[in-house]
């Protein structure tokens, strides 16, 4: 079981930090922080370089501590949370991910929600620092208040559509 959440821990927290990377840079095939930018205005989300800089440094963030295994439960949590945003983005294209559609980040944000739930292994800094284990309220909080975050941010920070099928892309001040 612990070989299997170490692989678990880095290929999802790696992934997912990959993909915050991408966002803020020109590594793993990025447009750079402008491109980040601009992604997040097209998606029609406020704050500009902000929005993409959060976005970005909570990616790399939890997924980098998804897996190593610390703070486990904090940082499957912001997986979950980055993704759900990622998840309300694609929502209008449907499930699968051939049509761009959700199933891919859900998938994240289901994934994340395994070592909250079952510790990170005995391979893993919370268990080389003696956090383990978990009381089960923190696992439960982890994995209920990482996508209510997710869908907060979605309801704070993007922008209603202008007309059906269009959204408004006025630059905001970054």
């Amino acid at each position: 079981m612990d070989t299997g959440l170490l692989v678990l821990r880095l290929v999802v927290g790696l992934l997912i930090a990959g993909h915050g990377v991408q966002k803020v840079s020109f590594r793993l095939g990025g447009n750079g922080l402008a491109g980040g930018t601009e992604e997040f205005r097209h998606d029609g989300f406020r704050g500009g370089r902000l929005t993409a800089l959060a976005a970005g440094g909570s990616q790399v963030g939890a997924g980098l501590f998804l897996a190593a295994g610390l703070l486990t439960p904090a940082a499957a949590m912001a997986a979950m949370g980055v993704m759900t945003v990622a998840s309300t983005v694609k929502w209008h294209n449907g499930l699968w991910v051939q049509n761009d559609g959700y199933e891919y980040p859900m998938v994240l944000v289901v994934v994340s929600a395994v070592p909250a739930l079952t510790g990170p292994g005995r391979w893993s800094v919370d268990e080389v620092l003696g956090l383990t284990p978990w009381p089960l309220w923190v696992s439960v909080a982890a994995i209920v208040v990482g996508p209510a975050s997710g869908l907060l941010t979605r309801v704070v920070l993007h922008r209603p559509s202008t007309s059906e099928g269009t959204t408004e892309h006025a630059h905001i001040a970054d």
